[in-house]
Order: C-alpha cells, then sequence, then structure tokens
C-alpha cells in the first residue's frame, strides 16, 4: 500500500514539474516597445542595491541598502529618451556585521561614515541611456554622495519586460545593473586602501507601469 502511495506521489510531482516546464515561455520577452510609455516605479519587493569591498583583501565584505526608490520614465519608441532616477536613504544601512551592546555597525557606518545627519540620501540621476543592443546597454548618470556629485556609468541588462505581469496584471519590466566606483572620490576615505577604495554596487529592480 505505501510503495503503491509513494509511486503514485512520485508520478503526481513528475506530471507538475512536466506541466510548469511547458507552461514556462520558449525564451525571455524582451520587447520593449510592446509595453506603454511613462512612469514605472520600483517593487521594493523585488528589488535590492547590493555593495562589495574588499577587507585588506582577505575576503569580499557584503552590505546593502533596504530602503530606496525608484522612478523609470520609460519611453518604449525610442529607449534612449528614457530615464531614471533613484533616491537612497543612507540611515537603512545593513550587514552582516554582529552588533553588540556597546556598538550597532550599521549606526555607525551610516552616522560617521555617510555623514547620515547632513546628507541622508544617495541620490543617481540618469543624463544618458545609450540604445538597448538586445538586452544590454549602458547608463550614465550622476551619482551624489557626502554632497559630492561625479558621473558614474551602470552596466544594464534587460532581463525580462511583460506587458502583463501573472499577478498583478500590469505592465511590467525587469533590470539588472552593475558599476565600480572608487569610494574616496566622494570623501568615503575612512581606513582605504586597506578597506579597499573600489566599491562593486549590483542592482536589482522591478518597475511596474503606473497608470
Amino acid at each position: 500500500m505505501l510503495s503503491t502511495s509513494l509511486r503514485r506521489i512520485h508520478r503526481l510531482f513528475i506530471s507538475l514539474i512536466v506541466f510548469m516546464l511547458v507552461s514556462l515561455p520558449a525564451h525571455a520577452q524582451t520587447d520593449v516597445s510592446k509595453l506603454p510609455s511613462g512612469n514605472y516605479p520600483v517593487d521594493l519587493s523585488h528589488a535590492s542595491v547590493v555593495w562589495k569591498v574588499s577587507h585588506f583583501g582577505l575576503s569580499t565584505y557584503v552590505g546593502r541598502f533596504t530602503d530606496f526608490a525608484a522612478d523609470l520614465k520609460l519611453d518604449s519608441e525610442d529607449f534612449t529618451k528614457s530615464g531614471v532616477n533613484v533616491d537612497i536613504k543612507v540611515d537603512s544601512i545593513a550587514t552582516a556585521y554582529p552588533w553588540t551592546d556597546k556598538e550597532d555597525f550599521d549606526k555607525k557606518l551610516s552616522a560617521e561614515w555617510f555623514k547620515s545627519a547632513e546628507h541622508p540620501s544617495i541620490t543617481f540621476v540618469s543624463t544618458n541611456v545609450g540604445p538597448l543592443n538586445s538586452t544590454t546597454t549602458q547608463v550614465t548618470g550622476d551619482l551624489t554622495m557626502l554632497g559630492v556629485t561625479k558621473p558614474v556609468i551602470l552596466d544594464v541588462t534587460l532581463n525580462r519586460a511583460l506587458e502583463s505581469h501573472p499577478f498583478t496584471k500590469k505592465p511590467v519590466i525587469g533590470f539588472s545593473a552593475k558599476t565600480s566606483l572608487d569610494r574616496t572620490e566622494w570623501g568615503l576615505s575612512k581606513y582605504a586602501p586597506n578597506s579597499g577604495a573600489e566599491v562593486s554596487i549590483e542592482i536589482e529592480g522591478e518597475f511596474i507601469h503606473q497608470e
């Protein structure tokens, strides 16, 4: 009896897997021209801003910001006329550093390194969006941190564009972006170069059309 039941469960499981595979599209849908132009705020439940920095060359220290907003202005007819604005709250910095009763390392980073009282936000405002080469492009923009504004280039990958999200039924578009910068150019020079001056930044985001 048990063996028969297990075989039935196994067949049911296999059937479910096959159904899911058959239901998936043969390839990712990346035709932006099928989406309506307009405002696409980021869906924070499916987005992240992660940074990585070398620690004495021994390991790569990883942190993130958990409170941010991003708005994509999409021109689906001419992608180069699109733009994006990002606002990151400095006091939302989050690391895996083990806190103690004497020190909250995240608050220390925010207050002492990023001077959150004087500069509560890090902002990025795009100034140029390159043509979409299949699924990749570059976005240039002004990054403001600690009161210093300098240009940064993001390497951007279009992951997928859907005319109707399976749950929200709204148009949605998803991107991944990467860049690296020398933090000392923005005055964030504490412990450099032992705690690496070069910072890698990885961004993920789904943007949902706003009616």
